[in-house]
């Protein structure tokens, strides 16, 4: 929530302005002191301790002796500091408008009073400086002082990580060869930064062998470490003020041949604004319970954080993946009841559906939608495809002008990603045979060798078939998925609608034969079209021969290995990310004022909020402070527009005054379901999958592809290099060159 400055004649608040905002003292006396300079008649009669907790000055109100700052993020009051800047005139320049902080007329009973005590303010606060000088006097002769080398050690560090700094926002790789150690990045930043004129690193290393590193395996951990763990402090400090948060994992992300798993956390900071920040890589090593220790571990005991405080969890796992991380996530529903299991906002729910089927046919489906993904990035492919689909929708250019917009926008990402598979499958297989041949040699060899393996991957009948099941099983939650990224109250009675698709889908199961025979014809027609046998796999068909089984027709087999295990797939998740337990956390969505109109004001949030009660405040009064939240809105004035996000609704001035609503639209703003209000906050996956495309596997490293995707995280060179100090003494040579092996070690896994 924002805050307002309690000054007559001030619009200030914290939202629109970079503006430190101080508290009424606590002290009764320094806090009538600020009263009576304030000239609110209507604050005199209120306690030190509730204007300390409700009531704000902005800083231009104090002299700017009176302010300090403690650091880049910090501003603070000196002990003794009274507000003396107002505006009290310029009201009456407009005497007609209503004036919420109305300003006290003075008496000369009043007038006198007041000279008589800022007479006798003066007076202690000379004295009070005069011992302030004493003690300062006294406290700097007792203060050590830095000598020269820690001077120069201090400026050399921070050269040092201005170094760092520079190489993850513009991710640049720390090695590029692994044949000679002066090849390293860092090295070449230190030879320009010296010849650039940087003192600190030339006194350093002017006695410096000629072609020897000048900086470390070891050291360069060390201080990619202390750059990483600062970062990282500043977004926990936020987690942890705000309390609750959700836990979100990514797709697998290879480092020296070993798979880790990006970890992110969603929570609302202290302005009220949702966000998704990536903390860290954890190894994916082990089972399942070693994962859910080591991120236990990392969550508690390295962050400080309570798993106790987890409300929800999602998952975007692929491939081999997906079965371990739905085992991780039901381990971690049973130690922590809160942490629902659920889809997460950035992907589209066909697309984690389909994800979700651990069968291999969908498995290489999805694997090959990726790979088409990365292979039309460049320009010169994604004209080739172009001409793929004009050349096969020659006689349909209103659908080719549409494939042609669709495959220029991340369409393999959408909802209905598996109808424009469909669409498009000729032009990819036409398109992909076109660079195969490369008659024009415009593309590598590389790319030639990837186009042959995605040509032969859609023309096998089993992908066919598999694609069109998808296609169409996963039309009945088509609309569904859709409603769950778009506005909240979308959101809402998406959760309301479920039954209907919940019904969809059994209907289908009830009466496969029938959906079973449509879909295969479908398929057939498909091959046909392409030219593909319509045939059985050859690996099931070994395996038939070895058992000495007799035959299977073509129609049964795919009836009983793709659609049957397909749609109760479907039916399984949806039934798991949906449970009983998710869907009354999401009924409660209503209590933001736009869904609340929507339903009429006929809500009951309490009937859903059980499982909450020991997140809020106060708990007893939580049905009495739902009535009087709805009755609110519902007799609101016309000209008052009902908030449509939880993010509005927790900007409104008097939600702390309903302190249940204002500590649950928290707690259910951080469901990873929710998509994110502030697009800012979305881009933490982007920049990762931006930094992971741009630098080869070989070449990654960690901590800067850490520090690359929270760029936006202000960074403190001064805390870096204190830390720096007090963790890392400078090593005796004869101990460095004994960590070197393990230290490269180290960071070329990093």
């Amino acid at each position: 929530m924002p805050n307002f400055c309690a000054a007559p004649n001030c619009t200030r608040k914290s939202t629109q302005s970079d503006l430190a905002f101080f508290r009424f003292p606590r002290d009764p006396e320094r806090c009538r002191i600020w009263v009576e300079n304030c000239r609110r008649a209507d604050l005199e009669a209120k306690t030190s301790d509730q204007l300390n907790k409700h009531y704000r000055l902005c800083a231009k109100h104090f002299d700017p002796a009176m302010v300090c700052k403690t650091s880049p993020y910090r501003t603070v009051l000196k002990d003794t500091a009274i507000p003396t800047i107002f505006d009290l005139t310029s009201h009456l320049k407009s005497p007609n408008t209503r004036h919420r902080k109305r300003i006290k007329e003075l008496t000369e009973e009043d007038i006198r009073k007041m000279k008589e005590r800022r007479l006798a303010s003066s007076i202690e606060q000379l004295v009070s400086k005069k011992d302030a000088a004493v003690e300062d006097s006294q406290s700097n002769e007792d203060e050590p002082q830095l000598s020269t080398e820690e001077k120069e050690l201090r400026d050399y560090l921070r050269s040092l990580f201005e170094i760092v700094v520079l190489l993850e926002k513009q991710s640049i790789p720390l090695v590029t060869s692994k044949s000679s150690k002066a090849d390293s990045n860092f090295q070449a930043l230190l030879d320009y930064r010296m010849n650039a004129g940087d003192e600190a690193l030339r006194k350093r290393f002017e006695v410096t062998a000629v072609n020897t590193e000048y900086l470390s395996a070891a050291q360069q951990s060390q201080l990619l470490d202390v750059c990483e763990n600062t970062v990282r402090e500043e977004m926990l400090m936020e987690v942890r003020e705000s309390r609750f948060f959700s836990l979100v994992t990514g797709d697998l992300v290879e480092f020296a041949n070993e798979n880790h798993l990006p970890v992110f956390l969603r929570f609302v900071n202290q302005h009220n604004i949702l966000r998704e920040e990536f903390l860290d890589f954890v190894s994916f090593d082990g089972d399942e319970s070693a994962l859910v220790e080591r991120l236990e571990a990392q969550l508690t005991d390295r962050w400080g954080l309570s798993m106790e405080d987890c409300r929800g969890q999602a998952h975007k796992a692929t491939g081999t993946s997906t079965t371990k991380m739905k085992a991780v996530a039901v381990m971690l529903m049973e130690k922590y009841p809160l942490a629902l299991h659920m889809p997460c906002s950035a992907t589209a729910l066909n697309i984690y559906l389909a994800n979700s089927l651990p069968f291999p046919n969908v498995q290489i489906v999805m694997e090959t939608l990726r790979r088409i993904s990365a292979f039309f990035r460049t320009p010169f492919t994604q004209e080739k495809l172009e001409e793929s689909i004009s050349i096969s929708y020659q006689e349909n250019e209103e659908k080719g002008a549409m494939l042609k917009q669709a495959c220029s926008s991340h369409w393999t990402e959408q909802h209905n990603v598996f109808d424009l598979l469909l669409d498009m499958l000729v032009p990819l297989i036409l398109c992909m045979d076109s660079i195969r041949d490369n008659k024009d040699g415009k593309f590598a060899d590389s790319v030639t060798a990837d186009a042959y393996s995605i040509a032969e991957t859609l023309a096998d009948f089993e992908i066919i078939v598999t694609i069109i099941i998808l296609k169409n099983v996963l039309t009945f939650t088509r609309a569904f998925g859709n409603n769950l990224q778009e506005e909240l109250s979308d959101v809402f009675f998406a959760a309301n609608s479920l039954t209907a698709v919940q019904y969809s889908l059994n209907e289908v199961n009830d009466n496969i034969d029938v959906y079973h025979e449509f879909w295969y014809e479908e398929a057939v027609n498909v091959a046909n079209v392409i030219e593909i046998p319509v045939k059985i796999p050859r690996l099931f068909l070994r395996k038939q021969r070895a058992a000495d089984v007799g035959d299977i027709q073509a129609e049964t087999y795919f009836k009983e290995y793709v659609t049957v295990p397909v749609i109760r797939g479907i039916m399984q998740e949806m039934e798991d990310m949906f449970s009983e337990t998710n869907l009354k956390a999401l009924k409660c969505l209503s209590l933001v004022p736009a869904v609340m109109g929507q339903m009429k004001f006929n809500t009951s949030e309490e009937n859903y909020a059980d499982s909450y009660r020991n997140d809020l405040p106060n708990s007893e009064t939580l049905s009495e402070e739902f009535y009087c939240w709805r009755i609110k809105w519902k007799h609101r004035g016309k000209e008052v527009s009902l908030p449509t996000t939880i993010h509005e609704t927790l900007q409104l001035p008097y939600v702390k005054f309903f302190p249940n609503v204002n500590t649950f639209l928290k707690v259910l703003a951080t469901l990873p379901l929710l998509k994110l209000e502030d697009n800012k906050s979305e881009a933490a996956s982007e920049r990762l999958r931006a930094y992971l495309n741009s630098v080869s596997a070989q070449q990654r490293n960690k901590s800067l592809a850490m520090l690359h995707v929270n760029a936006h995280v202000k960074h403190d060179l001064d805390v870096m290099v204190d830390k720096y100090c007090r963790l890392y003494q400078e090593d005796e040579p004869e101990v460095e060159a004994e960590s070197e092996a393990v230290a490269e070690e180290d960071t070329v896994m990093k």
